[in-house]
């Protein structure tokens, strides 16, 4: 018999946080983040990550477990939260997944299978060879021009995502995409109830547009500094991270402060749209529209009572 599991996706700022909380403690659940920045140490006000007077008590997995520069990627988010799953079975709770990192969801959901494939070293270094040369979104056409639903999942500076997925073409011949929807096809592992929070357009880009103005208050410049100072790099999986990749940009060319900032929140907008175009193909989904909900009270009363069909 299928066990449950719940979970709470959404674009970036569109309150996955405050919803999770209030359903672990009424379900007696416990938290794992599937966002995959909040994992890393350091790298909290970038991340919006939760602080600790704000969990209310409930254990939360996957945050603050990696250094910027410790290799994590979705197959070793499968298994560290396939692992954290069944500790929280053997508390008699209840595992309550909440991100915005929809492949993230998939892989554990339908317990995706990522097929090993050798590293072929000097295809990947002429990969990266030719995006030194030619850049970044050069290199992106060329996934495009080969697996075009993966570049419209892969963002064109996360270099380290397209050269695996045209290593994996390259190698098997095979889209990843491909694989990744037949990976789709399969039943899910849990009975679960997989919430995706929506706002109208206008309301969440003003909500990252505020938040990204509370991140340059709190010192987000400052924290990228601290980082720098540690010895991360651009280069680093983790320093692409909204918010990051462009403060350093900035501090490495001189370019303003303003300018920067004005970049993050559109990146973050960009970034909202690809999560919901995402989250739109997932399937046995239930959409929140939370406009139609008076308070966030009446949005976790709702959702509390859908999840006890499960319990």
């Amino acid at each position: 018999m299928k066990k449950p599991l719940i979970i709470i996706a959404g674009p970036t700022a569109s309150g996955k946080t405050a919803l999770s909380i209030e359903i672990a403690k009424a379900v007696n659940g416990e938290i794992i983040s599937a966002d995959s920045m909040q994992v890393y140490r350091g790298m909290d006000i970038g991340t919006a990550k939760i602080r600790k007077e704000e969990m209310q008590g409930i254990k939360h997995y996957l945050i603050d477990e990696f250094e910027p520069w410790e290799e994590f990627n979705v197959a070793v988010f499968k298994e560290k939260c396939g692992q954290y799953i069944q500790e929280i079975y053997s508390h008699n709770k209840v595992p309550v997944i909440a991100g915005g990192t929809g492949f993230y969801i998939q892989a554990v959901l339908y317990n995706t299978d990522f097929k090993e494939t050798r590293t072929d070293s000097a295809y990947r270094e002429k990969l990266r060879h030719f995006a030194d040369i030619h850049g970044a979104a050069a290199l992106h056409n060329e996934l495009a021009r080969i697996d075009k639903a993966s570049a419209e999942a892969i963002h064109a500076n996360n270099i380290k995502r397209v050269i695996r997925a045209m290593e994996y073409y390259h190698q098997t011949g095979t889209p990843i995409s491909a694989h990744n929807e037949e990976e789709r096809k399969k039943e899910p592992a849990y009975l679960f109830k997989y919430f995706v929070l929506n706002l109208p357009r206008e309301t969440l880009y003003n909500r990252i547009n505020q938040r990204v103005d509370i991140m340059r208050e709190k010192g987000l410049e400052d924290e990228v500094r601290a980082l720098m100072a540690k010895g991360c790099t651009k280069d680093l999986v983790s320093m692409q991270g909204l918010g990051y990749k462009e403060i350093i940009n900035a501090i490495q060319t001189g370019e303003p402060l303003d300018s920067a900032f004005d970049k993050i929140k559109q990146e973050t907008r960009h970034f909202a749209k690809r999560q919901l175009t995402w989250f739109k193909r997932e399937k046995n989904t239930e959409w929140i529209e939370k406009e139609q909900f008076t308070s966030e009270k009446e949005l976790a009363d709702y959702c509390i009572s859908e999840c006890q069909k499960i319990l």
